[in-house]
């Protein structure tokens, strides 16, 4: 009993001074922020303008969410208003020239069919976001896969 409490003692005593001399020695992890410490406040990048509209571009992978092709300044996606279904709502795409929602967004997650937008589905920008030629922020080596984004 007694070998097994020292052993457990000297144990622990090694992994906390591993421990300690691996955060004092640093892990090398580069920060999105660059040299600014965290305590310190970093300047934002300027936003991107997107154009107001511009021709979409082409999917990278299968399933991907399309991308929004025209500036969204403005655009109210609340709980009460959803100015997107304005233009993309089945009722109104043929009218106005836009890409029909799609009907998976119609389908609570039990695949039951609804008659609105699933309430899941309904906040658009969690999955579409405004295209923008923009510099890629880590380096980055993904390909599109087979015939995608051609």
């Amino acid at each position: 009993m007694k070998n097994k409490l020292t052993f457990s003692l000297v144990l622990a005593v090694l992994l906390g001074s591993a421990t300690v001399a691996a955060v004092e020695e640093g892990t090398g992890i580069k920060s999105l922020r660059g040299a600014t410490e965290i305590g310190e406040t970093n300047v934002a990048p300027g936003i991107k303008s997107v154009p107001k509209n511009q021709d979409r571009f082409s999917l990278n992978y299968v399933n991907q969410p399309p991308m929004i092709p025209h500036a969204i300044d403005g655009y109210q996606v609340n709980q009460s208003n959803n100015a997107c279904l304005q233009c993309h709502d089945v009722d109104v795409y043929r009218k106005t020239g836009a890409p029909r929602v799609s009907p998976t967004h119609f389908m609570d997650r039990d695949n039951k069919v609804l008659t609105e937008i699933s309430p899941r589905r309904y906040f658009c920008l969690q999955c579409h976001v405004p295209q923008a030629h923009t510099d890629e922020l880590v380096e980055n080596e993904f390909v599109p896969a087979g015939k995608f984004g051609k």
